[in-house]
């Protein structure tokens, strides 16, 4: 069989016959991985361009040449546009149904541009009582639970004024102080306000559990059909014999609602006012929409609390990477299925699996260098060697993220 050899420092690594993609592949990861020689002119300003979306200044390229990629990539990531641009754009499908990136600023997008920006752990982004807005000096509506002109005013400020690079302009700040929201009631960017009028809007509020997956798990939610789940928390609102037919409920509605419906419950106090365009949390009350449909079957779940329990643990799903023991506000039964309290809990038990922690250096992959990793071995290990670092010695930096996936694509 014939065989490629790559040398380094007098050591042989041996690849059977490839693909010609393939072997490219694997010479781009072995060149990240093995070591981390200096950037040239060539490479440094791929980095920049791939980060920014534009050529370096000579002066900024002259400072990147010469240094190890990712310092190189942080140095690129010093250029407003990286925030104004790059992470608005990446970030703004998120916060949609249609996930468009042609969509205004908004709190959920300006939150996550923060919490990259100041090098934050990225699992607030499901948890913190945090938020991003600009500052009051800039001259523009203040920050409005009923609308999103204080967003939409602060990027027509343009890249200078409104520059989100900038913590004079984009500012840190708590839900609790900006939007009232107590603090056991905040949970990241799945209480902004643009999550609540993307998703939280009519329905029954599984959409906003839909899109938590597919934004931070990158997954849907029929990929996780197991129909061995416990049904329990399966509400009044699903029919258990659709058409008439039972057999379509055992073998098929029951493999999604069974996990959807038991974690679901978290967001049972959250509403989104179409009247007032704003969200609403009542500690004391369900929302009616969780209560709607009682007469297609009177035995399902009367939803009475904020509880949620998550069966997902066990069956197929383990697969998620569910931490190994219970995380804050969270309880591990002898079953062992996760159950909380809220949707900050929730955000607990989503963030701190292995499959969150993956989906977000996917996305950076994808965002930077433009296809998908899981079209080639090499960037499948390279996506496995990133987002080990990002859950260890990386304290969940997505700036870090970045600037690893940015210098493995410099080629």
């Amino acid at each position: 069989m014939q065989a490629f050899r790559l040398y380094k420092n007098n050591s042989i690594l041996m690849f059977s016959a490839l693909p010609r993609h393939a072997l490219l592949a694997l010479l781009i990861i072995s060149s990240n991985f093995l070591h981390a020689a200096p950037v040239d002119q060539n490479q440094a300003q791929r980095i920049h361009q791939r980060l920014v979306g534009t050529p370096p200044s000579n002066t900024v390229l002259a400072s990147m040449i010469g240094l190890e990629p990712e310092a190189a990539a942080f140095i690129a990531m010093d250029d407003p546009a990286f925030y104004n641009v790059t992470l608005k754009n990446f970030a703004a499908p998120w916060t949609n149904e249609a996930q468009s990136v042609f969509v205004p600023l908004n709190d959920y997008t300006a939150t996550v541009i923060g919490i990259i920006r100041d090098d934050l752990d990225f699992r607030l982004a499901l948890t913190g009582n945090i938020i991003y807005n600009g500052n009051s000096n800039l001259g523009i509506s203040s920050y409005n639970n009923t609308n999103n002109s204080h967003y939409e005013e602060l990027e027509q400020l343009g890249p200078v004024i409104g520059d989100l690079s900038d913590s004079s302009i984009l500012q840190r700040k708590t839900q609790t102080e900006v939007t009232g929201l107590v603090d056991n009631a905040t949970a990241g960017v799945m209480t902004t306000r643009a999550a609540a009028e993307a998703f939280f809007s009519a329905g029954t509020n599984r959409a906003m559990l839909r899109f938590t997956f597919m934004n931070h798990m990158c997954t849907d939610i029929d990929p996780l059909k197991d129909i061995s789940r416990v049904p329990d928390r399966v509400r009044q609102d699903v029919s258990r014999s659709p058409g008439g037919d039972s057999r379509i409920y055992m073998f098929n509605c029951i493999g999604c609602h069974a996990g959807m419906d038991g974690l679901a419950g978290a967001y049972a106090h959250y509403d989104y006012n179409e009247s007032t365009s704003s969200l609403e949390y009542n500690a004391n009350e369900v929302a009616a929409k969780y209560l709607i449909n009682s007469d297609n079957f009177k035995h399902g779940y009367i939803t009475n609390d904020d509880s949620w329990i998550n069966y997902w643990r066990n069956g197929q799903n383990k697969l998620l990477g569910w931490s190994n023991s219970a995380v804050m506000g969270t309880l591990i039964d002898s079953k062992g299925h996760a159950s909380g309290n809220g949707a900050k809990s929730l955000g607990e038990e989503l963030a701190n699996s292995s499959a969150f922690a993956r989906c977000q250096v996917k996305k950076a992959f994808q965002s930077i260098c433009l296809h998908d990793p899981d079209d080639y071995a090499a960037d499948r290990s390279a996506i496995d060697t990133i987002t080990t670092n990002f859950i260890g010695a990386g304290n969940y930096s997505m700036k870090t993220v970045f600037a690893k996936v940015a210098a493995y694509c410099k080629e």
